[in-house]
């Protein structure tokens, strides 16, 4: 029962947290240039389950606030791309960690294996949130969508992201793995 109530607590303050980063931010953390610093708590998820449902209720909340708001597509879809990597950071990093009958410390993960751990979040986001996002930006009076936007969109994402996940998120996550979180 105090396992549960803990995973709780730590979900609800990773979704306060996740929309604490990105509200205040919000001329930086939507649109197609999109350094949303509270992606870098999704490598948080290699550490513990309870940030899954609290990265995707957080995203969730943001995107419902968002004080320019794209409607469902992105509410649901940016929601789905953040549970959806958070849920293979989990899985690859207990996959790493696994060791005969036991797991490991995310601790003792070497520095590839983290980096592998986090990159759902990028992945995901570039070609999830990338997709849809000129469909929902570009007005439907002044030009149509083309290959050539969804692409640059995407590539756009996946640098944003990867530069959030990779140049603190990583650094976070191995701070965090020393604490009383990772165990």
């Amino acid at each position: 029962m105090r396992r549960k109530t803990n995973d709780l607590t730590l979900a609800a303050v990773m979704a306060a947290a996740y929309v604490v980063l990105t509200l205040p931010f919000a001329q930086f953390s939507f649109g197609i240039i999109q350094f949303r610093l509270a992606e870098a708590m999704t490598a948080l998820a290699v550490l513990t389950p309870a940030a899954i449902p609290g990265l995707a209720l957080g995203c969730l909340l943001a995107n419902l606030l968002n004080p320019m708001n794209l409607g469902p597509v992105d509410i649901i879809g940016g929601s789905l791309a953040t549970f959806a990597a958070s849920v293979i950071s989990w899985k690859l990093s207990v996959y790493f960690r696994r060791r005969e009958n036991s797991l490991l410390p995310v601790r003792e993960l070497s520095l590839g294996r983290k980096f592998l751990a986090v990159t759902p979040a990028v992945i995901a986001n570039a070609l999830i949130v990338g997709t849809y996002l000129p469909f929902l930006l570009i007005d439907e009076g002044s030009a149509a969508v083309t290959a050539g936007a969804v692409i640059v969109s995407i590539g756009s994402i996946l640098l944003c992201e990867a530069v959030v996940v990779y140049l603190i998120g990583l650094p976070l996550l191995t701070a965090m793995s020393k604490t009383r979180l990772a165990e």
